[in-house]
């Protein structure tokens, strides 16, 4: 191959990367409900093995989306949501600690906030009065 080609395919993987994009708060719209997403505590995204991005204010409206066959499982490149001791940060939905509690006021009343980090569930637990839930009991409580 020619340094040309190599120039060009490089340009082509680079531009066809799938990664998520961080959530503009106070700009960009939720896809499932349109509500412009606000609380930075809270909030997913779906990225598409194409790369496609689409960005939730909820648990319930991202669990809505994954539910709704819109995409199929083997197009799903990423899931992803905010941990709720770091706002802003996407973690993998997979990967988190969840909290229920109706103490939680959330964009769409899922009531449901994510973790990073188990030791920091724990004390909003104690705190909120709140249940443990897995990635698997999340997508069941949304259906």
């Amino acid at each position: 191959m020619t340094r040309n080609q190599l120039l060009i395919i490089g340009i082509f993987l680079f531009a066809c990367s799938v990664k998520p994009e961080p959530i503009q708060y106070g700009k960009d719209g939720c896809f499932t409900c349109k509500m412009t997403i606000m609380d930075k505590r809270f909030g997913g995204e779906v990225v598409s093995t194409k790369g496609k991005v689409f960005k939730f204010d909820d648990a319930n409206c991202m669990i809505g989306f994954l539910n709704s066959g819109y995409l199929e499982e083997a197009n799903i490149a990423h899931r992803l949501v905010i941990d709720f001791n770091t706002p802003e940060k996407l973690v993998m939905a997979e990967n988190a600690f969840y909290i229920k509690s109706d103490q939680l006021k959330t964009p769409m009343a899922s009531q449901v906030a994510a973790f990073e980090e188990k030791s920091k569930s724990d004390s909003f637990k104690k705190e909120f009065n709140g249940i443990y839930l897995t990635w698997g009991e999340v997508v069941t409580q949304f259906k």
